[in-house]
């Protein structure tokens, strides 16, 4: 029987991937197909991102870049790479800084332990507020990240907020709140100007 090219085809119905009982683990990201770019796994659950905003994007690529020039020579900086933090619980900070022995240089590597990890940093998406304020601070502490900054967009403008792991407590406490500029002494010396941010480019 032939087909009319004019009339198309129906599209497959995408079939949502079915979590065996006690949930996903940190291994099946690497093994289930079709996965959605950026997908993380928390609490044994799969969760996919949306579409990133312009700010989003800037600040990453921000504290990316600007990582890179200032960290010490024994740290390396990735974007978006999932860490380990337990068997249900796989998440992908926008931006790490990690103990540089421990990656690598192998294109194939998909994770890293969080022992490796140094700084997490999470730019908040309207979809990931709760998780970037409430649920990742606690699991990044639990798994002995020593420092966390939250990234916010403040009415177009970006907003810092710096905590420090309190070893004693295994907790997380706040060090500061930044707008302007962010400086601070750890995990090593930095001073940045936010405005870059979302400062457009001229010329």
């Amino acid at each position: 029987m032939s087909v009319d090219p004019e009339i198309p085809e129906p599209e497959t119905a995408y079939h949502w991937p079915v979590p065996p009982e006690g949930g996903w683990t940190a291994d099946d990201l690497d093994t289930l197909p079709d996965l959605p770019p950026h997908t993380e796994l928390i609490d044994g659950s799969l969760v996919f991102v949306s579409p990133q905003t312009l700010f989003h994007m800037r600040a990453i690529s921000f504290f990316e870049w600007q990582l890179h020039s200032l960290v010490p020579g024994e740290y390396d900086v990735l974007r978006e790479f999932t860490i380990d933090l337990d068997r249900q619980n796989r998440p992908e900070p926008d931006v790490i800084v990690v103990a540089a022995g421990d990656v690598a240089d192998d294109p194939a590597m998909t994770r890293l332990s969080a022992a490796s990890v140094l700084l997490a940093i999470e730019v908040v998406s309207p979809e990931s507020v709760g998780r970037d304020r409430e649920v990742k601070p606690l699991k990044y502490a639990k798994a002995g990240i020593a420092h966390y900054w939250r990234v916010e967009n403040e009415g177009g403008r970006a907003v810092v907020f710096v905590f420090e792991l309190e070893p004693t407590t295994g907790r997380y406490v706040a060090t500061g709140i930044f707008r302007d500029r962010l400086k601070v002494p750890v995990p090593f010396p930095l001073d940045l100007d936010l405005a870059e941010i979302t400062a457009k480019r001229r010329g």
